[in-house]
């Protein structure tokens, strides 16, 4: 049984409008990407072992939101309890075309503190036996600086000692300084240093470091230390540049029609290839796989689709 441990944020989920219809949910990109990489994985005896590491408060919403996770298969053991603050919440707003624009309350979310948590030792023990440590922009970004700086030098010494390290850039500019995007790319060069596989959206490449082609985004991240990239490209599918492949390549998708809501596409993406991708090693199926369940999640609203759309998309995996 092969274990991956994602490292992340889950936050109350409001998805709706404003003073009208609204519905209560979860979500974050990583929790996302962890119950997609559950409901993704085919029923063998080698079933692989999805923990979550994250900090939650005490309150019952926290203790609801974590049994949910339970439910779905998510292993809780590595999340940790802060007695004094709560997740943080954020509010979804969709356009006619699916797109959606984000509030967020999160200043003193608990995730926020989880490398000065006290039995975050606990978690650093438990991650050197994990076979991969998944862990996105966000992940990165709303910790403060000095325990951002200490989680990478955790990274790297994780790969260091054999652990694989995927990354996903997933940027949100509200989360960073202003500064011509200076404090991001900082530490985002330390993060492909210590990256095997990077699953990143080209927009979002496109906007930190200004590439024109995903091309170039392969090109620049295989020079940083990223042994495979997967360049996400929404409807025309993934670019992947692959260890040991001469030239990066094009894997499509069939593009949809109806997109209702994008919130998850890259997230369910992550969850559809890295459960793939851990049980073959098969990249170019992952990355079908992962196109198939990215493009079922968009049509329907929210974060997290029902078990049953999921499982239609899973029908059509390779």
């Amino acid at each position: 049984m092969k274990t991956i441990a994602i490292i992340g944020e889950c936050m109350i989920e409001l998805n709706g409008k404003p003073f009208g219809e609204m519905q209560q949910t979860f979500g974050g990109d990583t929790l996302n990407a962890a119950i997609y990489l559950c409901r993704s994985q085919r029923d063998s005896a080698s079933k692989l072992l999805v923990k979550y590491v994250t900090v939650m408060g005490s309150e019952p919403l926290s203790q609801e939101m974590t049994a949910r996770w339970k439910q779905e298969g998510v292993d809780t053991s590595l999340v940790l309890t802060d007695t004094k603050r709560s997740p943080g919440l954020y509010l979804i707003q969709l356009d006619e075309q699916g797109e959606r624009t984000f509030l967020y309350w999160r200043d003193q979310s608990a995730a926020k503190y989880l490398v000065q948590h006290p039995e975050f030792a606990k978690v650093k023990s438990a991650l050197k036996s994990a076979d991969m440590v998944f862990v996105s922009g966000i992940s990165l970004a709303i910790l403060p600086k000095q325990d951002r700086a200490q989680m990478l030098e955790l990274l790297a010494q994780l790969r260091e000692s054999g652990v694989e390290i995927a990354f996903d850039s997933n940027y949100r500019p509200a989360l960073w300084p202003n500064d011509n995007h200076q404090t991001v790319q900082s530490a985002y060069r330390l993060m492909y240093q210590t990256t095997d596989l990077a699953l990143v959206t080209f927009d979002d490449e496109q906007a930190i470091w200004g590439d024109e082609t995903p091309l170039q985004t392969c090109e620049r991240l295989t020079a940083l230390g990223a042994k495979t990239v997967i360049v996400k490209l929404g409807a025309n599918g993934c670019l992947v540049s692959e260890l040991g492949v001469n030239e990066p390549y094009n894997v499509s998708t069939t593009v949809v029609e109806n997109v209702v809501d994008t919130t998850s596409a890259g997230d369910s993406f992550n969850g559809g290839f890295l459960a793939t991708y851990l049980e073959t090693g098969d990249i170019k199926q992952a990355c079908h796989n992962g196109n198939v369940l990215a493009g079922e999640v968009i049509q329907h609203k929210g974060a997290i689709i029902s078990k049953a759309h999921t499982d239609a998309a899973k029908n059509k995996f390779k």
